[in-house]
Protein backbone atom coordinates (compact mmCIF):
# COMPACT_ATOMS: atom_id res chain seq x y z
CA UNK A 1 0.00 0.00 0.00
CA UNK A 2 0.88 3.52 -0.96
CA UNK A 3 0.03 5.96 1.96
CA UNK A 4 0.05 10.23 0.60
CA UNK A 5 -0.13 12.87 2.80
CA UNK A 6 -1.45 16.01 1.01
CA UNK A 7 -0.46 18.94 3.83
CA UNK A 8 -2.12 22.45 3.31
CA UNK A 9 -2.11 25.47 5.72
CA UNK A 10 -5.41 24.28 6.98
CA UNK A 11 -5.86 20.30 6.05
CA UNK A 12 -3.71 17.23 5.97
CA UNK A 13 -5.73 15.06 3.29
CA UNK A 14 -4.82 11.42 3.82
CA UNK A 15 -4.99 8.73 0.70
CA UNK A 16 -4.06 5.30 0.72
CA UNK A 17 -3.55 3.37 -2.30
CA UNK A 18 -3.65 -0.39 -3.22
CA UNK A 19 -2.76 -1.45 -6.52
CA UNK A 20 -3.22 1.76 -7.90
CA UNK A 21 -6.33 2.46 -6.83
CA UNK A 22 -7.73 4.78 -3.34
CA UNK A 23 -9.07 2.53 -0.77
CA UNK A 24 -9.50 5.43 1.50
CA UNK A 25 -8.80 8.68 2.77
CA UNK A 26 -9.36 11.12 5.91
CA UNK A 27 -9.04 14.63 6.75
CA UNK A 28 -7.15 15.96 9.70
CA UNK A 29 -6.77 19.77 11.03
CA UNK A 30 -2.88 20.60 10.45
CA UNK A 31 -1.12 21.44 12.82
CA UNK A 32 2.75 22.38 13.22
CA UNK A 33 2.88 21.90 17.29
CA UNK A 34 1.98 18.04 17.07
CA UNK A 35 4.72 15.59 17.39
CA UNK A 36 5.86 12.92 14.67
CA UNK A 37 4.62 10.02 17.30
CA UNK A 38 1.38 12.43 17.92
CA UNK A 39 0.48 12.41 14.19
CA UNK A 40 1.70 8.40 14.45
CA UNK A 41 -1.13 7.51 17.09
CA UNK A 42 -3.62 9.45 14.83
CA UNK A 43 -2.85 7.77 11.66
CA UNK A 44 -2.83 4.15 14.08
CA UNK A 45 -5.91 4.86 14.98
CA UNK A 46 -7.32 5.62 11.59
CA UNK A 47 -5.72 2.59 9.68
CA UNK A 48 -7.06 0.25 13.38
CA UNK A 49 -11.05 1.62 12.70
CA UNK A 50 -10.62 0.44 8.64
CA UNK A 51 -9.75 -2.60 9.28
CA UNK A 52 -6.21 -2.06 7.59
CA UNK A 53 -2.48 -3.48 8.01
CA UNK A 54 -0.57 0.02 8.80
CA UNK A 55 3.05 -2.72 8.45
CA UNK A 56 1.19 -3.11 4.72
CA UNK A 57 2.25 0.52 4.33
CA UNK A 58 5.11 0.12 1.34
CA UNK A 59 5.79 3.71 0.86
CA UNK A 60 4.80 7.10 1.48
CA UNK A 61 4.87 10.63 -0.38
CA UNK A 62 4.09 13.89 1.06
CA UNK A 63 3.14 16.78 -0.60
CA UNK A 64 3.38 19.87 1.22
CA UNK A 65 2.81 24.07 1.60
CA UNK A 66 4.13 24.33 5.47
CA UNK A 67 7.83 23.86 5.42
CA UNK A 68 7.49 23.53 9.35
CA UNK A 69 5.92 20.20 9.15
CA UNK A 70 7.81 18.03 6.93
CA UNK A 71 10.17 17.01 9.06
CA UNK A 72 7.65 15.51 11.22
CA UNK A 73 6.37 13.81 8.58
CA UNK A 74 9.09 12.96 7.38
CA UNK A 75 10.50 11.22 10.74
CA UNK A 76 7.24 9.86 11.43
CA UNK A 77 7.64 7.90 7.98
CA UNK A 78 11.14 6.80 8.93
CA UNK A 79 9.97 6.09 12.53
CA UNK A 80 6.40 4.58 12.24
CA UNK A 81 6.69 2.59 8.20
CA UNK A 82 10.11 2.52 8.13
CA UNK A 83 10.25 4.08 4.94
CA UNK A 84 12.22 7.56 3.45
CA UNK A 85 9.36 9.34 2.09
CA UNK A 86 9.09 11.17 -1.46
CA UNK A 87 8.64 14.69 -1.35
CA UNK A 88 7.56 16.42 -3.64
CA UNK A 89 10.18 19.40 -4.42
CA UNK A 90 12.92 19.55 -6.76
CA UNK A 91 14.32 16.49 -8.24
CA UNK A 92 11.22 14.51 -8.74
CA UNK A 93 10.06 13.44 -12.10
CA UNK A 94 6.23 14.83 -12.99
CA UNK A 95 6.21 15.26 -16.46
CA UNK A 96 5.52 18.79 -16.46
CA UNK A 97 7.25 21.22 -18.61
CA UNK A 98 6.93 24.04 -15.65
CA UNK A 99 7.24 27.50 -17.72
CA UNK A 100 7.00 29.73 -14.36
CA UNK A 101 10.27 32.33 -13.96
CA UNK A 102 11.19 30.30 -11.10
CA UNK A 103 10.11 26.85 -10.96
CA UNK A 104 11.00 26.09 -6.87
CA UNK A 105 8.21 29.23 -6.31
CA UNK A 106 5.01 26.69 -7.68
CA UNK A 107 3.44 25.15 -4.59
CA UNK A 108 3.56 21.60 -4.43
CA UNK A 109 -0.16 21.40 -4.24
CA UNK A 110 -0.33 22.98 -7.49
CA UNK A 111 2.21 20.74 -9.59
CA UNK A 112 0.77 17.41 -8.04
CA UNK A 113 -3.16 18.74 -9.04
CA UNK A 114 -1.60 19.81 -12.52
CA UNK A 115 -0.33 15.71 -13.19
CA UNK A 116 -3.54 14.43 -12.17
CA UNK A 117 -5.60 17.25 -14.24
CA UNK A 118 -3.67 16.48 -17.20
CA UNK A 119 -3.88 12.43 -16.89
CA UNK A 120 -7.50 12.38 -16.06
CA UNK A 121 -9.19 15.07 -17.89
CA UNK A 122 -6.02 16.35 -21.19
CA UNK A 123 -5.10 19.49 -21.80
CA UNK A 124 -5.30 22.35 -21.94
CA UNK A 125 -7.48 22.48 -18.71
CA UNK A 126 -7.51 24.84 -15.85
CA UNK A 127 -7.13 23.68 -12.54
CA UNK A 128 -9.27 25.85 -9.46
CA UNK A 129 -7.96 24.76 -5.88
CA UNK A 130 -10.51 25.95 -3.50
CA UNK A 131 -8.12 25.92 -0.44
CA UNK A 132 -6.98 28.09 2.24
CA UNK A 133 -5.46 30.31 -0.44
CA UNK A 134 -7.51 29.82 -4.07
CA UNK A 135 -5.51 29.15 -6.86
CA UNK A 136 -5.93 28.82 -10.43
CA UNK A 137 -3.22 27.61 -12.86
CA UNK A 138 -2.98 27.45 -16.67
CA UNK A 139 -1.71 23.97 -17.97
CA UNK A 140 -1.49 23.48 -22.18
CA UNK A 141 -2.47 19.79 -23.97
CA UNK A 142 1.69 19.65 -23.87
CA UNK A 143 1.60 19.19 -20.10
CA UNK A 144 3.42 23.04 -19.75
CA UNK A 145 2.16 24.43 -16.68
CA UNK A 146 2.15 27.96 -17.74
CA UNK A 147 1.37 29.69 -14.69
CA UNK A 148 -1.77 31.56 -12.74
CA UNK A 149 -3.52 33.43 -10.03
CA UNK A 150 -3.23 33.19 -6.11
CA UNK A 151 -6.55 34.74 -4.80
CA UNK A 152 -7.44 34.97 -1.41
CA UNK A 153 -8.98 32.22 -0.10
CA UNK A 154 -13.08 32.19 1.33
CA UNK A 155 -11.65 31.32 4.84
CA UNK A 156 -9.13 33.59 4.64
CA UNK A 157 -11.53 36.58 3.59
CA UNK A 158 -13.75 35.60 6.29
CA UNK A 159 -11.57 35.43 9.09
CA UNK A 160 -10.19 38.40 8.02
CA UNK A 161 -13.54 40.35 8.68
CA UNK A 162 -14.28 39.36 12.05
CA UNK A 163 -10.51 39.81 12.86
CA UNK A 164 -9.91 43.46 11.64
CA UNK A 165 -13.40 44.46 12.24
CA UNK A 166 -15.01 45.60 15.53
CA UNK A 167 -18.54 44.45 14.87
CA UNK A 168 -18.67 41.66 12.78
CA UNK A 169 -18.93 38.30 13.21
CA UNK A 170 -17.93 35.29 12.71
CA UNK A 171 -20.25 33.47 9.86
CA UNK A 172 -20.87 29.69 8.32
CA UNK A 173 -19.54 29.89 4.67
CA UNK A 174 -22.44 29.40 2.98
CA UNK A 175 -24.84 31.12 0.00
CA UNK A 176 -27.24 33.08 1.74
CA UNK A 177 -30.04 33.44 -1.22
CA UNK A 178 -29.51 36.90 -2.13
CA UNK A 179 -28.06 40.00 -2.57
CA UNK A 180 -29.73 42.46 -0.82
CA UNK A 181 -29.68 40.86 2.48
CA UNK A 182 -31.59 42.30 5.53
CA UNK A 183 -28.88 41.17 8.63
CA UNK A 184 -25.35 41.16 9.48
CA UNK A 185 -24.80 37.46 8.83
CA UNK A 186 -26.20 37.17 5.51
CA UNK A 187 -25.13 40.53 4.08
CA UNK A 188 -21.49 38.73 5.12
CA UNK A 189 -22.19 35.70 3.92
CA UNK A 190 -23.39 37.19 0.54
CA UNK A 191 -20.20 39.14 -0.12
CA UNK A 192 -18.11 36.77 0.74
CA UNK A 193 -19.62 33.64 -1.43
CA UNK A 194 -21.13 35.58 -4.30
CA UNK A 195 -17.94 37.53 -4.42
CA UNK A 196 -15.88 34.59 -4.08
CA UNK A 197 -17.56 33.20 -7.37
CA UNK A 198 -17.11 36.36 -9.33
CA UNK A 199 -13.95 36.43 -8.78
CA UNK A 200 -13.42 33.20 -10.03
CA UNK A 201 -15.77 33.46 -13.15
CA UNK A 202 -13.93 36.72 -14.05
CA UNK A 203 -10.42 35.33 -13.71
CA UNK A 204 -11.14 31.81 -15.50
CA UNK A 205 -12.78 33.84 -18.13
CA UNK A 206 -9.62 36.08 -18.87
CA UNK A 207 -7.23 32.99 -18.13
CA UNK A 208 -9.38 30.78 -21.33
CA UNK A 209 -8.38 33.64 -23.41
CA UNK A 210 -4.56 33.81 -22.29
CA UNK A 211 -4.61 30.34 -22.73
CA UNK A 212 -6.05 29.80 -25.97
CA UNK A 213 -3.91 32.86 -27.25
CA UNK A 214 -0.91 31.48 -25.78
CA UNK A 215 -1.62 27.48 -27.76
CA UNK A 216 -2.21 29.29 -30.79
CA UNK A 217 0.61 30.70 -30.85
CA UNK A 218 2.53 27.40 -30.61
CA UNK A 219 0.83 26.09 -33.48
CA UNK A 220 -2.56 24.95 -31.97
CA UNK A 221 -5.76 25.66 -33.06
CA UNK A 222 -7.32 25.97 -29.49
CA UNK A 223 -10.52 28.26 -28.77
CA UNK A 224 -11.72 29.60 -24.97
CA UNK A 225 -14.37 27.24 -25.04
CA UNK A 226 -11.79 24.47 -25.59
CA UNK A 227 -10.66 24.79 -22.58
CA UNK A 228 -11.84 22.31 -19.67
CA UNK A 229 -11.80 23.83 -16.09
CA UNK A 230 -11.25 21.47 -12.92
CA UNK A 231 -12.70 21.99 -9.38
CA UNK A 232 -10.70 20.45 -6.22
CA UNK A 233 -10.64 21.73 -2.51
CA UNK A 234 -12.92 21.74 0.26
CA UNK A 235 -15.09 24.63 -0.90
CA UNK A 236 -14.98 23.71 -4.69
CA UNK A 237 -19.16 22.11 -4.54
CA UNK A 238 -20.11 25.55 -2.90
CA UNK A 239 -18.68 28.26 -5.50
CA UNK A 240 -19.32 25.36 -8.05
CA UNK A 241 -23.20 25.58 -7.65
CA UNK A 242 -23.03 29.19 -8.25
CA UNK A 243 -20.79 29.61 -11.41
CA UNK A 244 -20.86 28.09 -14.89
CA UNK A 245 -17.33 27.88 -15.40
CA UNK A 246 -16.58 24.96 -13.53
CA UNK A 247 -16.85 21.66 -15.82
CA UNK A 248 -15.43 19.08 -13.31
CA UNK A 249 -15.71 18.68 -9.50
CA UNK A 250 -12.54 16.35 -8.20
CA UNK A 251 -12.00 16.96 -4.57
CA UNK A 252 -9.03 13.78 -4.90
CA UNK A 253 -7.84 15.08 -7.27
CA UNK A 254 -4.21 16.17 -5.28
CA UNK A 255 -4.41 12.21 -3.52
CA UNK A 256 -4.58 11.19 -7.02
CA UNK A 257 -1.65 12.97 -8.25
CA UNK A 258 0.27 12.03 -5.70
CA UNK A 259 -0.53 8.30 -6.23
CA UNK A 260 0.74 9.15 -10.37
CA UNK A 261 4.06 10.85 -8.93
CA UNK A 262 4.85 7.89 -6.90
CA UNK A 263 4.50 5.70 -9.83
CA UNK A 264 6.78 7.36 -12.26
CA UNK A 265 9.92 7.62 -9.00
CA UNK A 266 9.63 4.93 -6.71
CA UNK A 267 12.11 2.97 -9.18
CA UNK A 268 14.54 5.55 -8.78
CA UNK A 269 13.54 5.91 -4.84
CA UNK A 270 16.91 6.43 -2.86
CA UNK A 271 16.79 3.76 -0.10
Amino acid sequence: MLLAFDVGNTNIVLGVFKDGKMITNWRLETDNRKSADEYGMIIHNLFAYEGLNIKAVEDVIISTVVPSILYTLQHLSQKYFDKKAIVIGPGIKTGLIVKYDNPKQVGADRIVNAVAAIAKYGGPLIVIDFGTATTLCAITDKAEYLGGTIAPGLKISSDALFEKTAKLPKVELEEPGCVICRNTNTSMQSGLVYGHMGVVDYIVRKMKVELADYCCEHGEDVKPEDIKVIATGGLATLIENGVDCIDYVDKLLTLEGLELIYNKNKKHKAK
